[in-house]
């Protein structure tokens, strides 16, 4: 039987990484994401690569939407084996000045919309009964907090808890919730964090990067490619016995 592993926010980026990586892997790929047009580019590339894929459309804030994609990608794909949370947004402001409109949007996607994939990734692997795999995005930020990026950091602090919480409830089930914490990943998103940050500090977008870049132990940013490596990791056979756990991927920023 085809297994399935459904990536949300794969339409780009991290997301976009880690759906190739599991396809190469051998799973059937469920690529979910908010913009429409990037799932569907993501899903011709694994097509005409030779994989299976197919493209789902919603907002993971919305949890009958999450609930509806399981439903609909397990009919389409196959059993589900593999569920990763990946899909995030970030802005970037002072405390004083952040909007409440933008805080509950990113509250909303990155906290509700991991808690709601939890729940029915869950769901679907207490009906199969053959235990699975939850992968969650958390961050650098969400091990130590980032300045300009509060409700960010609040969000994937509350990620990492998901995720030892649910690792305690669903073991019983054999399903295993771990999480990935990336550093500084050079994707559509980190540009406009970027961007964001040098207009608040009054530094050019070259130097912000430059004085992150300092900060990497091995001197250079992270690809998709290697945070996805962590994801394929999470969802092999040699993973079955970690959970809750959350691996840094920061290229030596910062140590535990």
């Amino acid at each position: 039987m085809t297994k399935l592993a459904i990536v949300t926010g794969a339409g780009q980026g991290i997301g976009e990484g880690i759906a190739h990586r599991l396809a190469k892997d051998g799973f059937a790929i469920a690529v979910a994401d908010i913009n429409g047009e990037t799932a569907d580019k993501v899903t011709d590339d694994l097509t005409k690569a030779g994989y299976s894929a197919k493209s789902y459309h919603l907002d993971v804030a919305d949890r009958q939407s999450v609930f509806d994609l399981v439903k609909n990608a397990v009919s389409d794909l196959g059993e589900l084996a593999v569920y990763v949370n990946n899909a995030g947004v970030a802005f970037i402001d002072e405390i004083v000045n952040s909007a409440e409109k933008d805080i509950r949007r990113l509250l909303d996607v990155n906290l509700l919309g991991t808690y709601w994939g939890t729940q029915a990734a869950a769901e679907q692997f207490k009906k199969q009964g053959n235990g699975g795999r939850i992968v969650n995005a958390a961050s650098l930020a969400g091990v130590e907090a980032s300045a300009l990026q509060s409700a960010y950091s609040i969000s994937k602090f509350g990620v990492r808890g998901i995720t030892q919480a649910a690792s305690k409830e669903l073991a019983k089930d054999q399903i295993t919730v771990n999480a990935y914490d990336p550093g500084i990943v050079r994707t559509p998103l980190r540009d406009g964090i970027d961007k964001r940050t040098a207009e608040i500090k009054g530094i050019s977008i070259k130097q912000q990067q430059a004085d992150c870049l300092s900060e990497i132990s091995l001197g250079r940013e992270a690809t998709p490619e290697d945070v996805a490596k962590v994801v394929s990791w999470f969802a092999s056979p040699d993973a079955a016995y970690i959970t809750g756990q959350s691996i840094l991927v920061d290229g030596g920023m910062r140590y535990q």
